[in-house]
């Protein structure tokens, strides 16, 4: 199993935001997390990837229960397991595309050959090694999010949380990028959970949870 999410609660003061969240996701499962704005979805993410700590509960990506590590740990799990694709890029403007897929590699410490062949296959299966050299103002919406997806998957990681990845495309370019990500996912192995408004996203996911009110209401097989 690539994530479980077991009991999981969550409050800011005295408000609930996760009340009791319980699911998992197995190797290379895609799932879609459904649910309107205020319902939870975004603080789940934010748990589930280390940047956040629930109140109760405990989140498990492969063997690593999230709740018995320090700061040093989690940064670890960013690090290494969890990857995370954002609905506005969040490519560095100072960086060229290819320079932005490397980073996180050179985070890792990985030998500077290792990190040019990652570079290079990524941007290939993205299909724009003739964008490479780009700076991010150079590039469209659609170039931005497959080089973010690009950048996601060059550390391996177990996991790719996927927050609302076509919401600033038009749905021609939303469409694409969700066939880039069901293939590249299939190829890789790798679990996705997709935060979503679009229902569109639900085909290419095995599943569909419904949150509301901080809680999973529902579930759904493929659209």
């Amino acid at each position: 199993m690539t994530l479980q999410v077991s009991r999981v609660t969550k409050s800011y003061g005295s408000t609930p935001v996760l009340r009791d969240v319980s699911f998992t996701l197995a190797a290379g499962e895609r799932v879609a997390l459904m649910g309107p704005s205020g319902s939870g979805k975004s603080t789940l993410l934010n748990c589930i990837g280390g940047i956040d700590r629930p109140d109760g509960g405990e989140i498990t990506i492969g063997e690593t229960p999230l709740g018995a590590l320090d700061e040093l740990g989690l940064c670890r799990v960013r690090r290494e397991l969890v990857s995370t694709v954002f609905q506005f890029f969040h490519l560095l403007p100072t960086l060229t595309a290819a320079e932005n897929i490397e980073l996180p590699l050179q985070l890792l410490g990985i030998e500077t050959a290792e990190r040019t062949e990652r570079v290079a296959t990524l941007v290939e299966e993205v299909g724009l090694t003739a964008r490479a050299k780009a700076w991010p103002h150079e590039l469209s919406g659609g170039e931005m999010q497959r080089f973010a997806i690009a950048r996601a998957l060059a550390i391996r990681p177990r996991l790719i949380l996927a927050d609302e990845p076509t919401g600033n495309l038009d749905s021609a370019t939303g469409e694409a990028i969700l066939d880039l990500l069901a293939r590249l996912g299939d190829r890789h192995g790798i679990a996705m959970l997709v935060v979503t408004h679009s229902a569109a996203v639900t085909r290419i996911c095995s599943r569909t949870l419904a949150m509301r009110d901080g809680m999973i209401v529902g579930e759904g097989g493929a659209a």
